[in-house]
């Protein structure tokens, strides 16, 4: 079933960080509300499917608006927002996205990020980390390589495993293979490129996963749902099915002590190049 696809005009596209992302950057922003990738692998596990703000009620990856009008409204707030985020925080930095993937498949007609990265070319941040996990981001590595050179640019893909299934769970929204690809595609035109382990799924062949991660990215940050998911414990995603699929492959990748094994075993492979959790995100390494 096609998800309802609504255009609207946001009254605001920079949002001030809050909570866990405070310590990321000073602003998110979103080039649309919904994820139409949201009944695929990671809408099992995404956060953003409790925040009754966004969803008002709609199943998680049901819905989407297009936020037509972002890159207007981000050449209006930057002066503004650039000068709070100085004055309160130190640096300019865009968390691109926090509540959907910036690389929808309705991005490559609607051009709603392309277009916010073209205004950023104009008025730059400080700081711009791009999350993803869509082969799309190859269309805008023109963009990427133009931003690097005028702001600190970091592209995050997110590759939570190498099993291109999990019985139990939905299909990926793109391949772990054509993600390796991507990121290797980044890293030879010069972008700052991390794979985020996020949230750590249990991994077939852990040594050869990092090995990989270690040829083609700067470095890796790996994060675990008891962690990452915005509530103590992990209490949203234990309200999931999701713990109880991973724990028929791996009894141990429901716990942190499976993280810390993954993270050690990372650190042996590319010292001074792995983070974890928050930390990561925001840039720390070990």
């Amino acid at each position: 079933m096609q998800q309802p696809q609504t255009s609207s005009t946001a009254r605001s596209i920079l949002t001030r960080s809050s909570g866990y992302l405070t310590r990321v950057s000073s602003h998110s922003l979103n080039p649309y509300r919904g994820c139409t990738l949201g009944r695929s692998l990671c809408g099992a596990y995404c956060y953003v499917q409790h925040n009754r703000f966004v969803t008002k009620g709609r199943k998680w990856g049901t819905f989407l608006e297009v936020k037509a009008n972002a890159a207007e409204l981000y050449r209006k707030q930057y002066e503004r927002e650039r000068r709070w985020a100085r004055e309160n925080v130190g640096k300019f930095g865009v968390f691109l996205s926090s509540s959907t993937d910036p690389y929808l498949p309705q991005e490559k007609s609607a051009r709603v990020t392309r277009s916010i990265l073209e205004a950023m070319c104009e008025l730059p941040t400080d700081l711009l980390i791009v999350q993803t996990r869509s082969l799309l981001a190859a269309r805008d590595l023109d963009l990427f390589v133009r931003l690097k050179e005028i702001c600190e640019l970091r592209v995050q893909v997110t590759i939570e495993s190498d099993r291109e299934s999990i019985d139990g769970l939905p299909k990926a929204a793109s391949s772990v293979e054509g993600r390796f690809e991507l990121v290797q595609d980044l890293k030879s035109a010069g972008v700052k490129v991390m794979v985020t382990v996020s949230p750590l799924l249990p991994i077939k062949e852990p040594v050869a996963f990092f090995k990989r991660i270690a040829e083609v990215a700067d470095g890796v940050i790996i994060d675990h749902y008891i962690d990452g998911d915005g509530s103590k414990n992990g209490q949203r995603t234990k309200g999931t099915k999701l713990p109880e699929v991973l724990q028929k492959i791996d009894k141990r990748s429901t716990s942190l002590d499976y993280r810390e094994e993954m993270v050690e075993l990372a650190q042996t492979i590319m010292p001074g190049r792995v983070g974890v959790s928050i930390e990561g995100f925001a840039g720390e390494r070990i």
